[in-house]
C-alpha cells in the first residue's frame, strides 16, 4: 500500500510569517495537531512544521507571547517528509527513525499534498506494525523528565 492511499489530502499549510494565533486556528478548524510550514503558498515546498506541542513548549513554556510569535519563530526543522508513492512500511520506518507522530507527504515537485499521522497507520496498517510505530515514536527522549 502506498502513502497516497491513506494520507489526509490537501492539508492546511502556513508560511513562516503566519502568526501563531492563525496557526492554532487552522489546527482547530482542521482538527489536527500539526501544520506544515511552506516556503510560499504557490510552491508549497515544506521548510518546517508547527505542532501544538511546539506552540506549548517553544513559545508558551518559554514565556513568549504567542500573539507576537510567528510559525517561523518556533517551527521544527529540518522537516521530515515522505513521497506520495512511498510505501506504508517505508513511511512507518521513517516515522520511527525520526520519532515523529505526523509527517507531511510531498509530490514529485516537493509540494505538500498530504499528511500521514500515527492514527492513519493504526487504522490502515497491520496491527503489529502500527503497534511498533506507536511504541518507537512514544519512547521518551533522554532530555525528557518524568513527573
Amino acid at each position: 500500500m502506498e502513502v497516497i492511499d491513506l494520507m489526509t489530502p490537501n492539508p492546511a499549510c502556513c508560511t513562516q510569517d503566519t502568526n501563531l494565533q492563525a496557526v492554532a486556528q487552522m489546527m482547530k478548524e482542521n482538527d489536527c495537531g500539526m501544520i506544515p510550514v511552506v516556503d510560499s503558498m504557490d510552491n508549497m515546498n515544506p521548510i518546517g512544521t508547527v505542532s501544538d506541542r511546539d506552540i506549548t513548549i517553544r513559545c508558551v513554556a518559554e514565556g513568549k507571547n504567542p500573539l507576537d510569535a510567528t510559525a517561523g519563530d518556533i517551527m521544527s526543522q529540518p522537516v521530515v517528509t515522505v513521497h506520495s508513492h512511498d510505501t506504508v512500511v517505508d513511511t512507518a520506518r521513517k516515522m520511527e527513525e525520526n520519532m515523529v507522530r505526523r509527517i507531511p507527504v510531498v509530490d514529485e515537485n516537493n509540494s505538500v499534498v498530504g499528511i500521514v499521522a500515527q492514527a492513519d497507520l493504526a487504522l490502515q496498517a497491520r496491527k503489529n506494525q502500527a503497534y511498533e510505530v506507536v511504541q518507537e515514536v512514544s519512547k521518551p527522549t533522554t532530555s525528557s523528565s518524568t513527573v
